[in-house]
């Protein structure tokens, strides 16, 4: 989903992502895989602030908070609610108030994905994405009822957002440094595709540089795996040689697709995001 009007890994932060991998193997047929670890059904809030501004960047000053609350396994599919709101502070009292709320569900089986996002600024609703997307075997096929009725076509290789993420995972547990992959998310005004680059660093074992934020303490998390990524998003109709990055998501991605400090970079500034609550909840089983 996004943040400030871009995506954040959840099921994407992560998601953070199912059993249809592609992985290079073809465009038109992806491959087929069982997840070595399900998704944690949780509830994370992060704190916002300004990390950097950079350049000719007027925002002085941030704060604000992500609410995002993941639940689901891949029998039933993958729900998430999000919510995130922020203030931008640009000096001498011009402030901006950003409110972005969304929702989404994805089978399990990265077959179908369904999202639905209302976005405000100062408190005026601006924008209202509501859409689905459905795999077929030659094409995803995407339908939006808002904020107009329209249906197009995009390549069969592209991504949703758990989907990605677990295309993530299972790169980084082969020891793999860069992934890329097409990722359809829903963003924008609903007919946003993105390329995607992610750079995974060297892996955090269990009980290594154990967090001091909302992740502290919890038993699960510290028997896990972890690896520091950086998810570059890229103009579908660019290539990553020649572009810089339209946004970056930095973050630290547990096994089972939990994140924790977070970094929103676009370009000219930069938001850090302080997990300062963390609820992990029993997920259901699959039947």
């Amino acid at each position: 989903m996004t943040i400030l009007g871009k995506p954040v890994p959840g099921a994407s932060i992560a998601v953070l992502a199912l059993i249809l991998l592609c992985n290079g193997i073809s465009a038109s047929c992806p491959a087929v895989a069982e997840p070595a670890t399900e998704f944690a059904s949780h509830r994370a809030i992060y704190d916002l602030k300004l990390a950097q501004s950079r350049g000719g960047s007027s925002t002085i000053a941030a704060r604000g908070r992500i609410l995002y609350d993941f639940s689901g396994n891949i029998c039933e599919g993958y729900a998430l609610q999000f919510r995130q709101v922020s203030e931008l502070d640009s000096g001498e009292g011009r402030t901006t108030l950003s409110d972005l709320r969304s929702t989404s569900w994805e089978e399990g089986a990265a077959k179908r994905f369904i999202f639905k996002s209302q976005n405000y600024l100062n408190e005026t609703l601006i924008d209202t994405v509501d859409g689905e997307a459905e795999r077929n075997p030659d094409k995803v096929v995407v339908s939006l009822t808002k904020p107009t009725e329209r249906k197009f076509d995009v390549e069969p290789a592209m991504a949703f957002p758990t989907d990605h993420m677990r295309r993530i995972i299972a790169a980084a547990r082969e020891e793999k440094s860069i992934l890329e992959v097409p990722l359809y998310d829903g963003s924008d005004k609903g007919d946003k595709v993105f390329h995607t680059l992610t750079v995974i660093g060297k892996v955090i074992a269990p009980h290594e540089r154990l967090p001091t934020d909302g992740a502290a303490g919890n038993e699960m998390l510290a028997a896990l795996k972890r690896w520091p990524v950086t998810v570059s998003y890229f103009d579908r109709d660019g290539r990553t040689g020649d572009q810089p990055p339209v946004y970056a998501i930095k973050f630290e991605l547990y096994e089972n697709g939990i994140s924790r400090a977070l970094v929103l970079d676009y370009n000219d500034f930069a938001i850090a995001g302080d997990l300062t609550s963390l609820e992990v909840r029993d997920s259901r089983p699959c039947r």
